[in-house]
């Protein structure tokens, strides 16, 4: 029954796409020797470009980084994906990296592997599962490819790997995790510029999945002059962000309103656009270095006034403890009816103090 509720969560899950999707899975090995603060042996697998699990040799410990994975899955299947190359990292070579994996249409239902070796940073041997053969870039890898063409049952043994069984973990990996693989998320799109002489730039950034392109348009049409389209980059959190930039050092000012910046998700109609308004471009000239100069001010006037209040009040309170220590006020015996005052030095209410600084409130006679 469990697995007659997971089928029936797929089929509703792709049900509800809108849209036309690629789905990739991907494993990354690298193993190494000689090479400071850097395990011998690493792997880490991807499902849409979202990692699901690491593994490194320090450790021995492989860690799943989605919580529905570790709902789905048991350390033991990591143990047999891990087993056979952890092998590899014994034999003290250099660098040795091998991905592989595959793609799968969830439309078109067409799927397609891939499989490649790297040695020292560079292409070694590489699968073509169309061929069924290994393509040898190095001279070094030619003897490697005709040992590994020969043998048939790997061969066999591999494009049922990439054409059946990978399709299906991806299939089942979109079912564990539909919530988060599947969500789409808009962007949060800026207009920056460095300075006046310099291109403006297109950021759009917070999206997911990262299939997405970025444009300028001119009067509602794709234009190329001046663009550079930049690559998309992975955030801390998962989601991802690109940019794309025009030149329009040559474009009088006046026409840059015809200009617009559009964000959009492969196969979505929905788009995100961007007026250039050169009043919405944020930029580390003019007004920012304006701000400073007048916070800068307003601190330097705050501190003047703070040093003067306190100052002031030193000065007060200095005059203050002088005068304690002169004599008692002297009192003057008699008071005309209009001198009469109240002094707050003494208890009489009817004398005028001498030699201290006090406030005299005059009474009403």
């Amino acid at each position: 029954s469990n697995c007659r509720r997971r089928k029936f969560k797929l089929l509703i899950m792709f049900y509800g796409v809108r849209y036309r999707m690629k789905h990739s899975l991907k494993y990354f090995y690298t193993a190494s020797s000689q090479v400071p603060n850097f395990p011998e042996f690493v792997v880490v697998g991807m499902v849409d470009e979202v990692q699901i699990v690491q593994f490194d040799s320090n450790t021995m410990k492989t860690v799943s980084k989605q919580d529905w994975m570790n709902r789905n899955i048991d350390e033991q299947y990591w143990e047999r994906e891990t087993g056979p190359t952890l092998k590899l990292a014994k034999q003290r070579v250099h660098i040795v990296q091998r991905m592989y994996g595959c793609e799968w249409d969830d439309e078109t239902n067409e799927v397609d592997g891939y499989e490649q070796f790297g040695y020292d940073g560079e292409d070694f041997i590489i699968f073509d599962l169309q061929t069924e053969t290994w393509v040898a870039p190095k001279q070094q890898a030619v003897v490697t490819k005709h040992k590994w063409d020969s043998n048939k049952a790997f061969l066999t043994s591999a494009k049922n790997y990439y054409t059946q069984i990978c399709p299906e973990w991806v299939k089942k990996y979109l079912n564990y995790g539909w919530r988060s693989l599947m969500r789409t998320v808009l962007p949060s799109v800026s207009l920056l510029q460095k300075s006046s002489s310099s291109a403006i730039s297109c950021h759009a950034t917070g999206f997911y999945p990262d299939r997405a392109e970025m444009m300028w348009r001119k009067d509602g049409e794709e234009t190329h002059e001046g663009v550079e389209i930049g690559e998309i980059l992975t955030n801390n959190d998962g989601t991802f962000q690109m940019s794309v930039n025009l030149d329009l050092r040559s474009v009088p000012a006046e026409d840059w309103r015809r200009y617009d910046c559009v964000f959009q998700f492969s196969g979505i109609n929905e788009n995100v656009t961007t007026t250039l308004d050169k009043t919405a471009i944020r930029t580390n000239e003019g007004k920012k270095i304006i701000r400073n100069d007048e916070y800068l001010l307003f601190v330097l006037f705050f501190v003047f006034c703070s040093s003067s209040s306190l100052f002031f009040r030193l000065f007060v309170f200095s005059l203050d403890r002088s005068a304690q220590h002169h004599d008692q006020p002297q009192l003057q015996p008699h008071c005309r009816p209009h001198q009469r005052t109240h002094c707050h030095c003494c208890s009489c209410s009817c004398c005028c103090c001498t030699n201290r600084i006090h406030y005299l409130q005059k009474e009403n006679w």
